[in-house]
């Protein structure tokens, strides 16, 4: 690949690949569970995994879902050494605004898939032309197709950084920048770095893996009306929900060795977060689908990047990315945050005036962690709200 030119890209793995992941999965040990774990209250339920494992052998089509995610424009480009994976969807209107997309945590660029159509097309979903996006989903670098990674200390700082030069290869000066959980660590850092090219930011999950200035979550403070139990909520997730969020932030190597040689348990791990940040008590059926659930664990597993994509937990922290709250002030563009009542943790509005130019404030009582999927028409419609008005 040569530096700066993007060249398409079509997912095509070789069936060797699948037929040693099938001969994994019918290999799997099996874990005797610790009590009755019919609610899920220990880790993913064992009755359940054993149902998902052989649907996973007998039922789960990954031809089919290989085909799905290759309608959409994929592109591969190298930047500064770095291999970066995109979608990029052209908006089809008077004068479409670019924006760029990042995803989060156990999520993949696929989980925004839902949202690309309306962004790009709005009067063929109901919308007016006027508000048409020029999208641009990049994979986080380590994740997925962004891969191999091989550039020490990757973190939302430096992949801002990467973005911004994205952007540019392009054709873009200036540009929005949308993203949720480590993506909104990356755009609040395109703001933070890169405000005289961003027109505006929209965030949702903007507590994730650590606040966008390195706050600690114990300094949190000054809850307003109707956010109360807010608090409360946050250190129940952080004291008795994020196992992954500790070991990823700690010792993701050691992890890796474990999560990348079993399937079964790479998935136990990526849908037990979902479980998790999706606030509920009793699994994730319901939220998402088997083959939702099994495609990003796919997406996870052959392209071997559990190790990298856990990599951004630890290298976000203050004492590796070089980031310490004096020292990092408030973004002053345009901000917009959305926040979703089913999302494992919430940010008070304060703090998000503390920290942002806050112009749009949005609580949802639908939606939850993985907004895309799980409210992609309010996403969409806020998204649409904030940036209308705002000069290109």
């Amino acid at each position: 690949m040569t530096p700066g030119a993007a060249t398409p890209f079509r997912i095509d793995i070789p069936e060797a690949q699948l037929t040693a992941l099938r001969a994994r999965l019918g290999r799997t040990r099996w874990p005797r569970e610790i009590g009755d774990n019919a609610l899920w209250q220990d880790g993913v339920s064992l009755a359940w995994m054993r149902e998902t494992v052989a649907y996973w052998l007998e039922g789960y089509d990954w031809r089919a879902q290989e085909r799905a995610i290759n309608a959409l424009p994929q592109f591969l480009t190298e930047i500064d050494g770095v291999p970066i994976h995109f979608v990029h969807v052209h908006g089809k209107g008077p004068s479409p605004a670019p924006l760029i997309l990042s995803h989060g945590w156990p999520e993949t660029f696929w989980d925004l898939r839902e949202i690309i159509g309306p962004l790009t097309d709005p009067a063929a979903h109901g919308g007016d032309a006027a508000d048409a996006f020029d999208v641009v989903i990049p994979s986080l670098p380590g994740f997925t197709f962004s891969s191999p990674l091989t550039t020490p200390g990757m973190n939302h700082v430096v992949t801002a950084d990467l973005w911004a030069k994205l952007m540019t290869e392009l054709g873009y000066g200036r540009f929005g920048a949308q993203g949720g959980d480590l993506g909104a660590l990356v755009a609040a850092q395109l703001g933070h770095r890169h405000g005289g090219r961003v027109t505006g930011l929209h965030l949702h999950a903007i507590l994730s893996a650590q606040a966008p200035y390195l706050v600690t979550h114990g300094e949190l403070t000054g809850y307003g009306a109707g956010e109360e139990d807010w608090a409360a909520r946050n250190l129940r997730h952080l004291r008795d929900r994020a196992a992954w969020l500790y070991v990823q932030r700690t010792r993701p190597q050691s992890a890796a060795f474990a999560l990348q040689n079993s399937p079964v348990g790479l998935a136990a791990w990526l849908i037990d977060a979902r479980r998790m940040l999706s606030q509920s008590e009793d699994g994730v059926d319901g939220i998402f689908s088997r083959d939702e659930l099994l495609t990003n664990v796919m997406l996870y597993w052959l392209t071997d990047t559990f190790a990298t994509s856990a990599g951004h937990f630890y290298n976000a922290r203050p004492d590796r990315s070089g980031l310490v709250p004096a020292t990092t002030p408030v973004v002053g563009v345009p901000t917009a945050v959305i926040q979703f009542e089913r999302d494992a943790m919430l940010a008070p509005r304060r703090w998000a005036e503390a920290h942002f130019n806050l112009q749009r404030w949005t609580m949802s009582p639908e939606g939850g962690r993985f907004a895309a999927l799980q409210a992609p028409k309010i996403l969409v419609e806020d998204l649409r709200a904030f940036f209308r008005p705002l000069p290109a």
